[in-house]
């Protein structure tokens, strides 16, 4: 079970929601009297211990994340190194990710702090070209870096080639991703425990071409071949874009580390897509009968 509990939130958090996390925190502090946060946090509870990043990242067992889906993701992208667990506490919108709500925060953390959770693990993207790896949860995203412009690229899927397009870029997602940007690009939605990218053409020329999937065991790269700026661009989970030359070559791999999210027991992704994504609104009363 876990004992050394870690708080993370987003840096820039606003002042009414850092007031409302130290009002959950008493709570917390109900089921364990052992909890962090890293020096500088503007968390004004005085249950909360501070600790440097090392001492922070050695000692806690948990990492409880307060915020949105990007929250999260920005946590996992620094502590995935140590794999710490992470449970996220949604204070945003959608959160796929931070699937729980403030609402039954006192009995979901009773029960994950006395064992009664589940442990998931979500694979992650890397994209390696020339001496620079980047890597996602969600997705790896090439493109044009110009909007309403188009790039042109070949895709190969184990050394065959599957098309050479102009698009305004490719979408390659994981299962995690499948409901974040690629959802928004027309992709399907992966249920999270399937081993299988989505590889997604922004914008295609091509009126035919459509999203695919694949096993993420398969290996992939892609060849940028032209486009309206001086290099193209690709970033991994909406973060900074790195430029790339022309005629690099871009291979698509998954990591051999993973993020370790901790859900309540009762987790259902097929409820989460029904609450987040309105699925089986009663559209009756909206419409009259005659």
């Amino acid at each position: 079970m876990f004992k050394n509990i870690g708080i993370a939130l987003k840096k820039d958090q606003e002042n009414g929601d850092s007031l409302f996390l130290d009002s959950l925190l008493p709570i917390l502090s109900k089921y364990s009297e052992d909890i962090y946060a890293e020096a500088g946090s503007s968390l004004k509870a005085s249950i909360v211990k501070e600790l440097d990043f090392e001492d922070f990242v050695n000692t806690v067992d948990l990492l409880i994340v307060f915020g949105g889906d990007g929250t999260l993701l920005s946590s996992a992208r620094r502590f995935l190194d140590y794999e710490t667990p992470i449970l996220g506490i949604n204070l945003g919108t959608v959160g796929f990710l931070t699937d729980v709500n403030i609402d039954n925060f006192e009995s979901i953390i009773k029960d994950i702090l006395s064992g009664e959770y589940e442990t998931e693990d979500r694979s992650l993207v890397s994209a390696t070209f020339l001496d620079k790896t980047l890597y996602g949860l969600n997705e790896i995203v090439i493109h044009s870096g110009s909007y309403a412009q188009l790039m042109r690229y070949r895709l190969t899927v184990d050394d065959k080639t599957v098309f050479e397009q102009r698009s305004d870029g490719l979408i390659v997602a994981t299962p995690t991703g499948s409901t974040a940007y690629a959802l928004s690009a027309g992709g399907p939605i992966i249920h999270p425990n399937l081993d299988v990218w989505t590889i997604i053409p922004m914008m295609p020329q091509s009126l035919s071409s459509r999203p695919f999937v694949i096993s993420s065991n398969q290996k992939v790269e892609i060849k940028i071949l032209s486009g309206p700026l001086e290099d193209a661009k690709i970033c991994a989970d909406g973060q900074d874009d790195v430029s790339a030359k022309y005629d690099t070559v871009v291979a698509i791999s998954k990591m051999d580390k993973s993020l370790k999210l901790i859900h309540p027991k009762n987790n259902d992704f097929f409820e989460a897509c029904r609450e987040k994504l309105g699925w089986s609104l009663d559209i009756t009363k909206n419409n009259s009968v005659s």
